[in-house]
C-alpha cells in the first residue's frame, strides 16, 4: 500500500506537471493528468467535492460532512497546490519564452502532445469502427476550434471575467483542449496573466470564482460519460487531442494559418525539442504501463 507522504508528493508534482501545461496555450492539463495515470481519480475527486458543496447549500449538513470525509483529500490537496504552484511560478517565465522562442516553443510542445496520444487510445477496452469515427469526429471540431484567431478583451468586466473562467477551466480537466488557448481565442489570456503578475486580487477572485463553479458542474458531466460511456468518452479525447495539434504547429502566422517553413526558420532545433517532447511523455507512458499493467483495459 502506497504511504501518505509518497501519494501526497506524486500528486503534487502531478499537479506541476498539470499547472505548468495549462499556462501554455494549446497544452492541456487534463493531458497531463492522462499521461501520470491520474485522470478519473481527479474526475471523480472534483466531482465528490461538488456534490458535497451542494448538499450543503441544501441544507444537508450531515449528509454533506459524510461526503467530504470520504474524499480523498490526501491526493486532492497537493495536487491543487502543485497545479497553483506552477501557474504561480512559471507565468513570467512562460510568457518570455513564448515572445522569445514561439516557433521553437510551438515545436516542443507539439512533440509533448503527439507523444500523450497513445495513452488514452490503450485505456478502449474495445477499438472499433464506432470509436474511430468519434475521435475523427473530436478531432474535426478540435482542429476547426483551434483555427479561431485570437482577440484581447482590454479592461474587461468582471462578470465577463467570471463566465471566461467557468468556460476556460472546463478545458484543464478535458485533454486535448487547453484552458489557456480558450482564454487566448476568447480574449482574457493576456489580462489574466497580468492581473497574475500583477497581483490584481479582485480579477483573481472572481476568476477563481468562475473557475470553481465551471468545473463542478463540468465534472458532473464528465464523471457520468467515463463511468457509463468509458471507451466512447476516451476516443473523443483522443481525436480532441490530436486536432488540437494544429494550434502547436510551428510555423504557423498571426491569424493562425498554417504554413511550410523556409529558410530562415530554425528547423533543425524545432525538430530537436519536438523529438525531445515526444521522447518525454513516452517515458512517462512507459513508466505509468510498468507502474500499473492494468490501466492499459480497465
Amino acid at each position: 500500500m502506497r504511504s501518505p507522504v509518497r501519494t501526497a508528493l506524486r500528486s503534487f508534482l502531478a499537479g506541476l506537471l498539470m499547472g505548468a501545461a495549462d499556462v501554455v496555450p494549446g497544452v492541456s492539463g487534463g493531458t497531463m493528468a492522462l499521461v501520470v495515470g491520474i485522470y478519473e481519480q481527479l474526475v471523480a475527486a472534483v466531482h465528490q467535492v461538488f456534490q458535497a458543496l451542494l448538499l450543503a447549500v441544501r441544507g444537508r449538513l450531515a449528509d454533506a460532512w459524510q461526503l467530504f470525509r470520504r474524499i480523498p483529500w490526501g491526493f486532492l490537496v497537493p495536487l491543487v497546490l502543485g497545479i497553483g504552484t506552477a501557474i504561480l511560478s512559471t507565468a513570467r517565465l512562460i510568457l518570455h519564452l513564448l515572445a522569445a522562442y514561439p516557433v521553437q516553443m510551438r515545436g516542443l510542445f507539439f512533440g509533448l502532445i503527439t507523444g500523450s496520444l497513445l495513452l488514452p487510445w490503450l485505456r478502449l477496452e474495445q477499438r472499433t469502427l464506432r470509436e474511430g469515427l468519434l475521435a475523427l469526429g473530436g478531432a474535426v471540431v478540435a482542429f476547426l476550434l483551434v483555427g479561431i484567431p485570437p482577440r484581447v478583451v482590454s479592461d474587461p468586466a468582471l462578470w465577463q471575467v467570471f463566465g471566461a473562467a467557468a468556460v476556460a477551466i472546463c478545458a484543464m480537466i478535458l485533454p486535448g483542449v487547453s484552458g489557456a488557448f480558450l482564454l487566448l481565442v476568447l480574449g482574457f489570456y493576456e489580462p489574466t496573466l497580468q492581473a497574475l503578475t500583477r497581483h490584481h486580487l479582485p480579477y483573481l477572485l472572481v476568476f477563481a470564482l468562475g473557475a470553481a463553479t465551471g468545473l463542478g458542474l463540468f465534472s458532473r458531466l464528465l464523471h457520468y460519460l467515463i463511468r457509463h460511456h468509458h471507451d466512447a468518452t476516451m476516443a473523443v479525447l483522443v481525436g480532441l487531442m490530436a486536432g488540437s495539434l494544429r494550434a502547436l504547429w510551428p510555423w504557423i502566422d498571426e491569424m493562425r494559418r498554417l504554413r511550410l517553413p523556409d529558410g530562415s526558420d530554425p528547423v533543425g532545433s524545432v525538430l530537436l525539442l519536438a523529438l525531445g517532447g515526444l521522447l518525454f511523455v513516452g517515458a512517462l507512458t512507459w513508466w505509468e504501463r510498468r507502474r500499473q499493467p492494468h490501466s492499459v483495459a480497465r
